[in-house]
């Protein structure tokens, strides 16, 4: 089925339907990531996103069963050059098409990504709309330029319900605001006992649980729209050490009196380098974020800035100068991505270690 996309800016992008063949609207975002398709679907901090693809080719290795990254994908459409009939993969087992018709997710292909792409960056992020050839153009140029993001996302992919992950080791409540497999996967391989729960737990229901640490986890949408999830950063400062990622990153910089804002166009893909200002060492890491800490709000903090993106100069992590919390912008689980990062898992081992053994010795 012939569908065009159109940007809130006037653009029009003709293209072919695969999967769900629904009209669909979006915040449009791009990705540079090669490789990864399938964990970049099921990321639910794509929640509600049209995803442009910027490399060619999507869907030659096909889908298989472990590289999900939640059971359900909440990202809106998926926009790129070619789509891959015929993958070629030991451990395929459907297309990329097969995935987005049973899983009912809208997909066009035969779009310029190229074109696209450049206006993403030169415009910044936008709003669009996949709909049919025949549709009324300035009808829904106009309806888009009307139409206002939603600010629920985080609500929508949280789990609804608190659940166990088992292990022997270390106490972790795992506070899901859109949370990957891989995270809950990292802590898994080194054997601690997790607890996952929702978005909007507080700070007193989670101390009940008696965790050894906090994770927060990566999600989608603005993270000023989340001020319970501040409220419970803020009363568990200093009770328990704490570690953020990506949205768990931001939260923790407005809990401690930071402030945030809207990049231009984001980051979003698996090859973005960052610098450790300690160590003065570059990890190369998967990134996909559209928010960021403003630095300068730092200054009024006791919040220090140990990470920096070496494109665009801004910031990647933070650390508490009291209390035992860090956090970083990119994601150290990776998946997809390079694994460089992986070590913060292990320093937030240590980091629990630590303040467990400062605690029996009280």
């Amino acid at each position: 089925m012939k569908k065009i996309l159109i940007l809130e800016t006037g653009e029009i992008f003709k293209g072919e339907s695969f999967g769900n063949s629904e009209n669909v609207s979006g915040e449009v975002v791009f990705n540079t990531a090669m490789t990864g398709y399938q964990e970049l679907i099921s990321d639910p901090s794509y929640c509600d996103q049209l995803v442009c693809m910027t490399y060619p080719l999507i869907g030659n290795y096909g889908i298989n069963r472990d590289d999900f990254e939640s059971i359900e994908p909440s990202i809106k459409g998926l926009i790129v050059k070619e789509v891959c009939d015929f993958p070629s993969n030991f451990r395929s087992q459907m297309t990329l098409k097969e995935l987005f018709e049973i899983k009912n997710i809208s997909g066009i292909s035969g779009i310029d990504t190229r074109r696209l792409t450049r206006t993403l960056r030169n415009h910044g992020v936008v709003k669009g709309r996949i709909v049919e050839e025949n549709a009324k153009i300035e009808t829904v140029i106009q309806e888009l330029k009307k139409e206002k993001f939603s600010t629920n996302e985080v609500k929508k992919v949280s789990t609804k319900t608190a659940y166990a992950n088992p292990g022997r080791g270390l106490k972790v409540v795992l506070v899901d605001f859109g949370s990957k497999l891989g995270i809950l996967r990292e802590l898994g391989q080194r054997d601690c006992d997790v607890t996952v729960v929702s978005y909007n737990t507080i700070a007193e229901d989670i101390l009940l649980l008696n965790p050894d640490g906090i994770m927060l986890s990566n999600g989608p949408g603005n993270p000023e729209d989340n001020p319970i999830a501040i409220k419970m950063i803020q009363d568990l400062l200093g009770k328990i050490p704490i570690f953020g990622i990506c949205l768990g990153h931001q939260l923790i910089g407005l809990a401690c009196g930071a402030k945030t804002f809207k990049l231009k166009f984001g980051h979003r893909g698996g090859n973005h380098p960052v610098l450790d200002l300690k160590k003065n060492k570059v990890a190369i890491t998967s990134q996909n974020h559209g928010y960021a800490v403003n630095q300068e709000s730092l200054k009024n903090t006791e919040l220090e800035e140990t990470h920096i993106a070496l494109n665009d100069k801004t910031n990647e992590g933070l650390k508490h100068k009291i209390h035992p919390c860090f956090s970083v912008q990119y994601h150290p689980e990776s998946s997809p991505g390079p694994e460089d990062a992986n070590y913060l898992f292990d320093e937030f081992i240590i980091l629990m270690e630590k303040f467990k053994t400062k605690k029996l010795l009280k």
